[in-house]
């Protein structure tokens, strides 16, 4: 009996993301302060990575639960709260598609900042989101922009590039960065549009060497990119695609140093009231 692999959680468990989220934990933190959090409070972080927004919210009083579909990511996220002395943060497994373990309404707010938007099935998963949040409640994601200029959404777009086209029935995370579709998705899931409301913001990659070593990282560590590089090399153009993605990051570095990498990456921030 042949044993199926979620390639969602294959892409993710590829690598090791905690490495690229140790260069987005400064934006990570003013976020979860912009959105309101108190004491208390019952978060649900989706998609929450080793705990970039998940920490922080404890930190702040709440009581947080991080869901990932990553158990390396779990695991480093339980280090790191225990490390912190965080109890009222706890990390487990979890699949944003079918929620099956959370009870419905039991969370204040759910956060899903770059994660659930990379779930298969987006109907899916604003089901299960408002599912789980409270009457009264609130959704947050952050989800990159397909188009944007700025560095998430042209990595991903030249990474793609390279790699064989997905298969059929395969819905792009990027469409979760076009309004119409977010709107469609939780209206589908019992949330009137009104409810839905939208702003442009900012993450900023801060990385402590040059934006080649930048790419490295992403390169060795990052899924999508991995992915990108292991088709690269199959079909002889490895270093195209690195010299596209060091023209990219040197582009939009922003650092005042030649040692370090600043780069900002523009984003759209989802509000969904319940």
């Amino acid at each position: 009996m042949s044993i199926s692999i979620n390639p969602n959680k294959a892409l993710w468990e590829k690598g090791d993301f905690t490495r690229i989220a140790a260069t987005m934990r400064e934006s990570g933190e003013a976020l979860v302060h912009k959105i309101g959090i108190w004491k208390g409070m019952k978060v649900l972080d989706l998609g929450c990575g080793d705990g970039t927004t998940a920490l922080p919210a404890a930190k702040l009083g709440a009581d947080v639960l991080g869901v990932d579909i990553a158990r390396n990511l779990v695991e480093a996220g339980n280090r790191r709260a225990k490390e912190m002395s965080l109890s009222n943060c706890r990390f487990q497994e979890g699949d944003a598609t079918n929620l099956r373990e959370l009870a419905d309404q039991s969370f204040d707010l759910v956060v899903s900042i770059f994660g659930a938007m990379f779930a298969p099935r987006p109907h899916d998963v604003a089901r299960e989101m408002v599912r789980v949040t409270r009457p009264g409640g609130r959704i947050v994601m952050g989800n990159w922009i397909p188009g944007d200029p700025t560095l998430v959404a042209q990595l991903l777009r030249i990474s793609s590039s390279y790699t064989p086209p997905p298969p059929e029935g395969f819905v792009s995370p990027m469409t979760w960065g076009i309004e119409s579709n977010v709107i469609e998705r939780f209206v589908d899931a019992g949330v009137p549009a009104e409810k839905i409301t939208f702003i442009r913001d900012t993450f900023t990659f801060n990385f402590p060497s040059d934006p080649s070593e930048f790419v490295i990282a992403f390169r060795k560590y990052y899924g999508p990119t991995m992915n990108a590089f292991d088709a690269a090399e199959k079909i002889g153009r490895a270093t195209d695609l690195q010299n596209e993605l060091e023209t990219l990051f040197i582009r939009h570095n922003k650092s005042p140093g030649k040692e370090t990498t600043s780069i900002p990456a523009t984003f759209l921030r989802v509000t969904v009231s319940r």
